[in-house]
């Protein structure tokens, strides 16, 4: 593709008002730092940047006022939760959850087919609460970006794969039942932390402050990054279980306890302690 597809590609997504950024060529990564707040719709700004290189075209879903919905294809190999199993894409998923809900399918909108044969499907971020990123908050193979978020737009290549147009429609506003199920859980009212019992001996006392430290960090992660933050608390305080300095069940108990005052939900909470549990016990750490 020559360059000036791209450039095309960037002025195109900010005449609809979608603040663009350069993307790494041939990847879907930032080309630049503070991409969110330098993403632009000024055609000259993107002109002379476009005319730089080749960039891939990043959308900045907060400052463009949208929620975009990204239904993912099932990988070769990719083991499907539970009550799962029978589907291939996160859209089939999606079109379920519609049904189950009695709600019609919100397909009349902008719509991108990605380079591994996802879909995205644009709105409007509705008035209200400021909506941020989820993963798998509306069902399996399903994503959404918002606030703190980007996707990679229509005329991008990624892999050697284009992003095409699947749509070229009018951007819908986010059906309200959506925006429900998108927003964040509320963050717990401040009150004691839950009280964990450890042995009064030096090794309890280490293992004590570990806890404290971990769960401080966790306590000061900013909004966007607070599923990251809590994977690694979890990936920590793992390498403890794993070296048998605090049992499972404890950790599990202070993790849930400050993930839950962050406003994360308790199916985000659950898959991303595991997760990090998991990672945790491939590294155990011993305390003599």
């Amino acid at each position: 593709m020559h360059s000036n597809d791209f450039l095309t590609a960037a002025l195109s997504a900010a005449a609809r008002g979608w603040h663009v950024f350069p993307l790494r060529p041939d990847d879907k990564r930032p080309a630049i730092d503070r991409w969110e707040q330098r993403a632009t719709t000024d055609p000259d700004r993107i002109r002379r940047c476009w005319t730089a290189g080749p960039y891939n075209v990043g959308i900045a879903c907060g400052p463009s006022g949208l929620v975009v919905a990204d239904f993912d294809a099932r990988k070769t190999g990719q083991t499907a939760p539970a009550g799962c199993e029978g589907y291939m894409h996160g859209w089939g998923v999606f079109t379920d959850l519609c049904g189950d809900l009695g709600h019609p399918v919100p397909d009349d909108t902008y719509a991108v087919t990605t380079g591994r044969g996802g879909l995205h499907l644009y709105f409007r971020h509705p008035d209200g609460a400021e909506l941020r990123n989820t993963a798998g908050a509306l069902g399996w193979l399903i994503d959404t970006r918002a606030h703190g978020g980007y996707v990679v737009a229509a005329g991008s290549i990624v892999a050697g794969r284009a992003y095409t147009v699947r749509q070229d429609a009018h951007t819908a506003g986010l059906p309200s039942w959506l925006g429900e199920r998108l927003r964040p859980a509320p963050l717990r009212p401040e009150g004691q932390p839950v009280v964990i019992e450890l042995p009064a001996d030096r090794r309890g006392a280490y293992v004590r402050a570990a806890i404290d430290g971990t769960l401080t960090k966790l306590a000061e992660a900013a909004e966007g990054g607070r599923n990251h933050a809590l994977f690694m608390a979890a990936q920590t305080l793992g390498q403890l279980v794993a070296g048998g300095a605090v049992d499972e069940d404890t950790v599990i108990t202070v993790l849930v306890d400050g993930a839950s005052r962050l406003g994360l939900s308790s199916r985000e909470i659950e898959r991303t302690i595991l997760s990090g549990l998991r990672a945790g016990a491939r590294r155990p750490r011993q305390v003599a």
